[in-house]
């Protein structure tokens, strides 16, 4: 798996890496995680348990914490209530299997301050927490606007806005992180393949013609009735590039 570099480098107001702390019981996820995170220019701390995330937010002090909710000892939902009751506010991104509008509201409602569910994309963790923390006030950015271009189309990474020539696209969230992943590779051909490894989770088993049904929906939305951006190279991938 691949991970690109940031774009632009969040770090503490003193220049200091930002630490995050990875919570989940599943090896493979975490140490996927952490590599993510550690592209960013993080500094990154692992725990398998509730009761060593809890140590661990205790000793590491973290800018932000992923947390699973299913674990073994101490769910997500124990952890976080007994860090709330401690006076530790640090920002938490609820990571579980879980899928349903009772058990998003739930975890926001216990004192978390965003969710994403299983499978995911490292790309919309990583995108999610720089918000977090942004929001929180302990993350400043080394560029002003997190904004990636094509001509005249914008993708805001924070806000998860995107227009085209002032006008506004509504995107779904798998949508937006296809175009994000071809817009940071500009000029430059992705495959089948290294969309699905990037876009859909760590471990899909789908098959490419689901890359196909969603850069069909990308195109309706972000070239129809316009200039073409996003092209196919036959045999090989797509690109998006300004027309010539």
């Amino acid at each position: 798996m691949t991970v690109t570099s940031p774009t632009h480098a969040l770090t503490r107001p003193d220049g200091s890496p930002l630490r995050v702390l990875v919570v989940d019981d599943e090896q493979m996820l975490t140490d996927l995680l952490s590599m993510a995170l550690r592209m960013e220019g993080w500094d990154v701390r692992a725990a398998a348990s509730g009761f060593q995330a809890l140590q661990s937010a205790r000793d590491f002090d973290p800018d932000v914490m992923v947390l699973d909710i299913m674990m073994p000892d101490l769910d997500g939902m124990a952890v976080l209530h007994r860090l709330r009751q401690s006076g530790n506010d640090v920002p938490v991104l609820f990571l579980t299997a879980k899928d349903s509008v009772g058990d998003r509201v739930a975890g926001l409602t216990a004192g978390g301050d965003d969710y994403v569910t299983k499978p995911f994309s490292l790309e919309e963790v990583v995108a999610r927490l720089r918000g977090l923390m942004r929001r929180a006030g302990t993350a400043m950015a080394a560029e002003a606007e997190p904004i990636l271009r094509v001509g005249d189309l914008s993708l805001n990474e924070d806000s998860h806005e995107v227009e085209r020539a002032g006008d506004q696209i509504e995107l779904t969230a798998t949508e937006f992180e296809l175009l994000r992943y071809l817009m940071r590779n500009q000029r430059r051909v992705v495959s089948k393949t290294q969309i699905l490894d990037r876009v859909w989770n760590y471990d899909f088993g789908g098959r490419s013609s689901v890359v196909e049904l969603y850069i069909s929906y990308l195109r309706k939305k972000v070239d129809q009735g316009r200039e073409p951006l996003i092209h196919t190279v036959r045999g090989v991938g797509y690109m998006i590039k300004t027309p010539q």
